[in-house]
């Protein structure tokens, strides 16, 4: 493994559903300065729209809004090929119609010296998932309820 491989993060994805195509662009700010402290590493970032017809395009970063308040040019060319076109119409398949997403993939940079550790001692990630958050408020009242 070559040593730039050696320190890379977890990867994840994620694909944000805009019902009604509205982006407010409040969560935009908060991804800039997760990637300005260091915390995450935006690989890909792109945007496909479902129209109500239910057709498929893909969406141009930029001034998404059409408002001139939003400015993603700072996501413009990130771009790393691991999103491709099966991968947009995938996203699009889980989109209601009349809605955008934005398609996500990102390091976990935080993570990056300890899975490095990990590696170097022949570990090997064998399984991975997320808990939902409404799962865990359950999870929570149920233990509160128990008690």
């Amino acid at each position: 493994m070559s040593d730039e491989l050696e320190e890379v993060g977890p990867i994840d994805y994620l694909v944000v559903e805009f019902p009604g195509n509205r982006m407010t662009g409040e969560g935009f700010p908060l991804l800039v300065d997760l990637v300005d402290r260091g915390i995450i590493r935006i690989l890909d970032l792109m945007f496909v729209r479902k129209d109500e017809d239910g057709s498929v395009s893909g969406m141009e970063i930029a001034d998404l809004t059409g408002d001139g308040k939003l400015d993603l040019s700072v996501f413009e060319g990130a771009s790393s090929g691991l999103l491709g076109q099966d991968d947009l119409d995938e996203a699009a398949n889980a989109l209601e119609p009349g809605s955008s997403a934005g398609i996500l993939v990102y390091e976990n940079r935080w993570a990056a010296p300890f899975a490095a550790a990990l590696r170097r001692g022949g570990a090997q990630l064998v399984a991975s998932g997320r808990i939902p958050v409404p799962a865990l408020l359950a999870a929570l009242d149920a233990t509160d309820t128990a008690h």
